[in-house]
């Protein structure tokens, strides 16, 4: 039904209208205004008067307005930071394996450490916990420019800046997840979530491409600095927050306690067992193709810098268009289907990217294989919150933090490795086909049995067709 401005609300539902002196248009204005402040807010029926679209419903919240602006700035410094990194190993070092030891010490402190930070983020205050490991963020950035910029930096010296980052990271990254909460209240979690994840991968789209010019016209030093300067964006944010104390009733288990409860449910679960191992899977082997990008970008093909930031930034584009499709869905059904097709092409663009010496074909194959990651991660994200209990959900998505960001460092360690060994492109080729063998397997073995069960049965679990 079309929208009558010359009606209310309550005449939409078949109600008469209140008694009241005010004139008929003038209550029609003011009664969706109060209604849609709190669960009206969910529903089309009030579109007339949103002040913002329905898709971006979150942003109607100061909080994460602030949140919003100040991440995506500092997002954006740290992919700046990121390539800039990789391309300084590379140039300093000209070795695959270091590229692959600088990976493993920047990512190996999320494996040990995330449960840790989800722990601290349930018992103190989460406001401050975020101010906190931004601050120690910046501080770090500052340290690396300088060192860079006076030229005194060594591998070593990124080593252990990088290390020391991802310790914070390992902080960081739980607490602040948790602290969404507080900003947009549980009725709009989920579309913070979906933006969050928005920003940080259009960050990852801009900050590569900027990182590139950037180096070459100016220097890494420059990058680590301007990244130092973009955190300064997200902590005026935070501080001009105006956050309502939380009530908590803390667990009373120890981290370690309530990480294994989380992994026994996963595991016991054949669906969500299936999917954590096929993401692990691509996390470990499958995502690796960042480590090698100066390698393509330099050695491969031919180019420098510049390249560098337009290859990362063909895997954020796909990222983008990846995040924004699976957001686009209404339904929960054919979750295991878009993970078993996600994960295939994934595997076939990375294959794509090993063996092409062509630049616009390697952009092709990163957009796809950015495309498929983001998704494959998004349905499985999905997949483990339609079924895990509420009781057991920080617990298991704890296990998927591990699984996804805690595997990463192993498998940069081994890419590098091999790539010294047998070249870059012959180990991502060799990545990819692990990938895609696991995929293969993930459709014949879990995918098409559950469907044609479930088929069989006509339930309506959300994961089938």
């Amino acid at each position: 039904m079309k929208y009558d401005k010359t009606r209310t609300l309550e005449n939409r539902k078949g109600a008469a209208p209140p008694e009241s002196g005010l004139p008929r248009q003038r209550r029609a204005r003011q009664e969706p205004v109060k209604k849609c402040a709190g669960r009206l807010w969910r529903r089309a029926k009030c579109a007339n008067i949103l002040p913002v679209s329905h898709r971006f419903r979150a942003l109607a919240h100061r909080n994460f307005q602030l949140f919003f602006g100040g991440q995506l700035t500092s997002l954006i410094g740290t992919w700046m930071q990121t390539t800039a990194q990789l391309w300084l190993v590379y140039r300093l070092t000209n070795s695959a394996a270091l590229l692959g030891v600088f990976g493993f010490v920047s990512q190996i402190p999320v494996f040990f450490l995330a449960s840790l930070g989800g722990y601290v983020g349930d018992r103190y205050n989460r406001h401050r916990g975020v101010i906190w490991t931004q601050t120690a963020a910046m501080i770090l950035a500052f340290l690396l420019a300088g060192l860079t910029l006076y030229h005194v930096v060594t591998v070593w010296e990124i080593m252990v800046i990088g290390f020391l980052a991802g310790m914070v990271n390992a902080f960081d990254v739980p607490i602040r997840q948790a602290f969404l909460v507080q900003m947009v209240g549980r009725e709009d979690l989920p579309n913070a979530i979906a933006l969050n994840s928005s920003i940080f991968n259009g960050a990852r789209v801009v900050g590569p491409a900027i990182a590139g010019f950037a180096i070459a016209w100016l220097g890494e030093g420059w990058c680590f600095f301007l990244n130092g300067v973009s955190f300064l964006a997200v902590i005026v944010a935070l501080f001009l927050m105006r956050i309502e104390p939380l009530e908590r009733r803390p667990s009373r288990d120890s981290p370690l306690r309530q990480f294994i409860q989380g992994f026994h449910f996963a595991m016991n679960d054949r669906p969500i067992r299936s999917a954590l191992s096929l993401m692990s899977l691509m996390s470990m082997f499958g995502l690796q193709y960042a480590v090698f990008m100066p390698i393509f970008a330099r050695d491969v093909l031919h180019g420098g810098p510049s390249m560098l930031g337009l290859l990362m930034t063909s895997a954020g584009v796909g990222a983008v268009v990846g995040a924004l499709h699976f957001a686009s869905r209404t339904g929960e059904k054919g979750l295991l289907e878009w993970i078993a097709a996600t994960s295939l092409t994934c595997a076939i663009g990375i294959i794509a990217f090993s063996g092409s010496r062509l630049f616009w074909l390697s952009v092709i194959a990163l957009m796809l294989a950015g495309f498929s990651a983001t998704s494959q991660l998004a349905a499985t994200n999905t997949l483990l919150q339609i079924r895990v209990p509420d009781e057991l959900r920080g617990r298991v998505m704890a296990v998927y933090a591990t699984l996804f960001m805690g595997v990463q460092p192993i498998g940069a360690l081994f890419a590098g490795g091999v790539a010294k060994r047998v070249g870059a492109p012959h180990a991502l080729s060799a990545f990819g086909t692990l990938c895609l063998l696991g995929s293969l397997v993930f459709i014949v073995r879990v995918a098409l049995p559950l469907l044609r069960t479930q088929d069989a049965v006509g339930t309506q679990t959300g994961l089938g067709r």
